[in-house]
């Protein structure tokens, strides 16, 4: 997950392979909780395969570019704030247990 430079939630699917992306069946299931939805795969990835109505990230081992921008697909206020804030926990718990050795108190 991410939070887009208007503050919108995004969601980054990584793929690494056809087989990788012919397996995941619960990508759609994703949709409801995003404003916009990518798939991020390498420069070998056919993308051909993926869902014309999707984002579109080219990356590799050191940075990524977005090629194609899928639909935005707002979502409500109330779940956009639970997901903000459930975002913001997430992060500070990761920060707060890479500087500090005792295991983070749960909110």
């Amino acid at each position: 997950m991410a939070i887009g430079p208007k503050g919108e939630i995004w969601i980054v699917e990584c793929k690494s392979s056809r087989i990788d992306f012919a397996s995941d069946s619960k990508w759609h299931h994703y949709l409801p909780y995003c404003d916009r939805f990518f798939w991020a795969v390498d420069q070998e990835f056919p993308t051909e395969l993926l869902p014309d109505d999707t984002g579109l990230i080219i990356a590799d081992a050191f940075d990524g570019l977005v090629t194609r921008y899928g639909p935005t697909t707002p979502l409500a206020g109330a779940r956009r704030k639970m997901l903000t804030q459930k975002f913001a926990r997430n992060a500070a718990e990761r920060l707060l247990g890479l500087t500090d050795p005792r295991p983070a108190a749960k909110f």
